[in-house]
């Protein structure tokens, strides 16, 4: 397949995936398999996990599908996840500070643009001919950011990063109000 064909394809994935894992955690009665990979309150951690798990889902996709089209997949994949991840927390952190409170529209379209950032990365990398000899550490990171979202999931360090600003609570913990 055409390599921006295919990133193009999944750029418009991984922002459909995205916006679906927002809703997955309620809509599943709030069952924690599905909160390993969907967003399980409003904080901005939990809202990470809407670009990395689509992107590294993508990743394993294309490891069938485009892989052998690039000297550096694995290293070109972790990049863009991680600047995706960088750039939702930067212009997230930069705005609030600025104005002291989040505007909903602004953290959809950083989503947007994170999305679309990482993936643009992700291709450019992907087409550098001279091979970088990352594949294992590449995919080694692609393992401990997965790592990271499960385990503080389940176990969130109680700083600011994962509190849900609604209800004041962190990772799994009850927030429904009956």
């Amino acid at each position: 397949m055409n390599l921006k064909k295919w990133q193009i394809i999944v750029t418009i994935i991984c922002l459909i995936l995205g916006t679906i894992l927002h809703f997955t955690y309620e809509m599943s009665n709030y069952n924690p398999i599905v909160g390993l990979f969907s967003a399980v309150n409003e904080s901005v951690w939990e809202h990470l996990k809407l670009l990395a798990f689509p992107m590294m889902l993508m990743a394993l996709i294309g490891v069938m599908t485009v892989k052998k089209q690039s000297k550096n997949y694995w290293l070109s994949q972790v990049v863009g996840i991680v600047t995706a991840i960088s750039f939702v927390l930067i212009f997230f952190y930069t705005y609030t500070g600025i104005i002291g409170k989040n505007i909903a529209i602004l953290d959809i379209c950083s989503f947007i643009i994170g999305i679309i950032l990482g993936e643009y990365v992700t291709f450019k990398i992907f087409k550098i001919e001279n091979q970088f000899k990352a594949e294992i550490p590449s995919i080694i990171l692609i393992i401990l950011i997965l790592m990271l979202f499960i385990v503080f999931t389940f176990y969130p360090p109680i700083i600011p990063l994962f509190e849900d600003p609604i209800f004041g609570t962190f990772g799994l913990e009850p927030k429904r109000i009956d």
